[in-house]
C-alpha cells in the first residue's frame, strides 16, 4: 500500500479514520473533522515516542466519512468498542480532560465534567476536548432526551418546550420510560452499536405485534436516527465490514454484478449492474445480447460478457471496479478471472450461489459462508439481485418484439 498516495487521497471532510499493519491488524481507531489535515499529521513533524511507535507499524488506511465531527465521535466510540485497537489506549496524563456524567438518581442528569475527586456518578471519558463532546451530545439528546439542569427547576425550563427534556421535574414522565432513556444513551457512550439497535428492533416488533401502532412508529423513526448515528455517507460502514469479510485490498466503493438470462428458444442475454458507495447507478448499467452460438453455456457467456466489458474499459482508460460480483458458483467465478488474467487486471471477483447462498472465490473448492443475517451478505444478495432483475427485465423487452406485442 502507497500511504502517500493514500494521504494524497484522502477527503478533508469529517470521519473516522482506521489504521492498520502489514497483516491487517487494526491499530488505531481515531476521528477527524478533516480526515486529510488529521491523518497527514501524524506523518509530518514532531511526534510522542508512542504515536512514532504507532506510524513505523501503519501499512494500510482505511475510512469512513460522517456527516459531522459529532457522529464521528460517536462512530469512533462504536469501532473501538467492537475492534479493540491495540493503540487505542486511555489518556494517562494529568490534564484535566472532560467527562460525560450521569447522575445516579431517581432521574438522571446528563453534563460534561471535569471531576476532581471520585464521584458516585457513572462517567463516560475521559474525552480530548469539550467543543467536539458538546454538539455529540445534542445529537443524541434530539433522539433520546434527558434533563442536564444542574439542579431540578420546580417548572418545566426551555429543554422541555423544544423536546430535548422529558420533564421529569414536572411529572411529565415515569421512572420508567425516563430510565429507558438513559440506558439507551449509555449503550451509545459504551460504544454499544449493535445491542441497541438489536434492543430498539425487539422493541418495536413487540409494540406492532400488542398492536400498538402509533408507540411502534415513534420507536421506528428512533432506530432509524440511531442507525444514522452509525451509517457514515451512503453504507460505507457496510462496505468496510465487506472489505474485511472478503480481505479485499480497498473498500469496495465501485462494485460491479453480471448475470446471464435465457428463456427457451429466445437469446441469451446479459446484464452488467454498477453500485457507487453501496448504491445503484442505473446510469451505468450495461445489456449485452450474446453473440456466440452455443446460447447454453452460461460459463462461456460470462467469460464473454466479461471480456466485452473490461476489454473496452480498458481500451477507453476508464475507472474499473473494486469489485466483480457473478451470479454463480466456481465455474463462473473461474471464467471471469481468467479473463482479468488475460487482460492483466488485478480486480477481485467473486461469486454467489443461490442454492446455499454462498460466496466462490477463483480456484478455491471451498466457498465462504457468510452468516445469513450478516449485512455484508446483504449487500452481495441485493448486488446479486439487482443484476438478475436488470437481465430478466432485457429478456421481456426482447420476447415482446419477437412477439410483435
Amino acid at each position: 500500500m502507497d500511504i502517500k498516495k493514500k494521504l494524497r487521497n484522502l477527503p478533508k471532510t469529517a470521519g473516522v479514520y482506521i489504521m492498520k499493519s502489514a497483516k491487517g491488524e487494526i491499530l488505531y481507531v481515531g476521528k477527524a473533522a478533516s480526515l486529510k489535515s488529521r491523518v497527514s499529521s501524524y506523518f509530518t513533524g514532531y511526534k510522542s515516542a508512542k504515536t512514532e511507535k504507532l506510524v513505523d507499524k501503519i501499512a494500510d488506511i482505511d475510512f469512513i466519512e460522517c456527516q459531522s465531527p459529532q457522529q464521528a465521535l460517536i462512530l469512533e466510540a462504536a469501532l473501538i468498542k467492537e475492534k479493540k485497537p491495540k493503540y487505542n489506549i486511555s489518556l494517562r496524563d494529568n490534564k484535566s480532560y472532560p467527562y460525560i456524567e450521569i447522575t445516579k438518581e431517581k432521574f438522571p442528569r446528563i453534563f460534561i465534567s471535569r471531576p476532581k475527586k471520585k464521584t458516585n456518578s457513572i462517567l463516560f471519558g475521559p474525552y480530548p476536548a469539550a467543543q467536539s463532546l458538546k454538539p455529540a451530545l445534542e445529537t443524541i439528546r434530539r433522539i433520546f432526551p434527558y434533563c442536564s439542569c444542574r439542579r431540578y427547576p420546580k417548572k418545566p425550563c426551555l429543554f422541555y418546550h423544544l423536546n430535548l427534556c422529558p420533564g421529569p421535574c414536572a411529572g411529565k414522565v415515569s421512572v420508567a420510560d425516563y430510565k429507558e432513556n438513559i440506558d439507551n444513551i449509555c449503550k451509545i457512550l459504551r460504544g454499544e452499536r449493535k445491542e441497541l439497535i438489536k434492543k430498539l428492533k425487539k422493541q418495536m416488533q413487540q409494540l406492532a405485534k400488542e398492536k400498538k401502532f402509533e408507540a411502534a412508529a415513534k420507536l421506528r423513526d428512533k432506530l432509524a436516527a440511531v442507525e444514522s448515528l452509525y451509517a457514515g455517507r451512503p453504507r460505507q460502514h457496510q462496505l468496510l465490514s465487506l472489505k474485511e469479510i472478503l480481505s479485499l485490498p480497498r473498500i469496495p466503493l465501485h462494485i460491479e454484478a453480471i448475470d446471464i438470462s435465457s428463456l427457451g428458444r429466445f437469446d441469451s442475454v446479459g446484464s452488467l449492474v454498477v453500485f457507487k458507495d453501496g448504491i445503484a447507478d442505473k446510469s451505468l448499467y450495461r445489456r449485452f445480447l450474446i453473440r456466440q452460438a452455443n446460447k447454453k453455456d452460461d460459463y462461456a457467456m460470462i467469460e464473454e460478457v466479461a471480456r466485452r466489458r473490461y476489454s473496452r474499459l480498458q481500451r477507453e482508460s476508464k475507472q474499473m471496479p473494486d469489485l466483480i460480483i457473478v451470479d454463480g458458483g466456481l465455474g463462473q467465478v473461474n471464467k471471469a478471472s481468467k479473463v482479468l488474467k488475460e487482460l492483466k487486471l488485478s480486480i477481485p471477483v467473486i461469486g454467489i450461489a443461490k442454492r446455499n447462498e454462498e460466496v466462490w472465490f477463483p480456484g478455491k473448492d471451498i466457498p465462504l459462508r457468510i452468516p445469513k443475517s450478516s449485512p455484508c451478505l446483504h449487500l452481495i444478495q441485493r448486488v446479486r439481485d439487482e443484476a438478475h432483475r436488470f437481465a430478466h427485465n432485457y429478456q421481456l423487452i426482447r420476447r415482446k418484439k419477437k412477439m410483435g406485442l
